[in-house]
């Protein structure tokens, strides 16, 4: 029972990790365009940079993303494309909803 307990809440933790538009936006580019940068991904969800950062951070520290410095740069891909299917349902179950 604690192990399942203890999916639970791993469970919610990644839930909330992705509980913003723009992670998911992150999550959905670095899906659909591979490796990308910080400045890159700005462009791509029209965000800017210090907010991309931020969910760089809160998706690095959940082991979802990785970053690999190159040069000056940090390339950022997707680390568990477990995340990517979640995702994607949320997505999909959404769209259902409204139709």
């Amino acid at each position: 029972m604690d192990r399942d307990h203890d999916a639970v809440e791993r469970g919610a933790e990644l839930l909330k990790v992705l509980g913003s538009p723009v992670r998911l936006g992150v999550i959905l580019a670095l899906e659909e365009h591979g490796e990308q940068c910080v400045h890159e991904l700005t462009d791509l969800l029209e965000v800017n940079q210090p907010l991309i950062s931020q969910h760089l951070r809160v998706l690095r520290s959940a082991n979802l993303i990785v970053g690999r410095r190159e040069g000056k740069e940090v390339r950022y891909s997707i680390a568990d494309h477990h995340v990517t299917h979640i995702v994607r349902a949320a997505i999909s179950h959404a769209e259902e909803a409204i139709s």
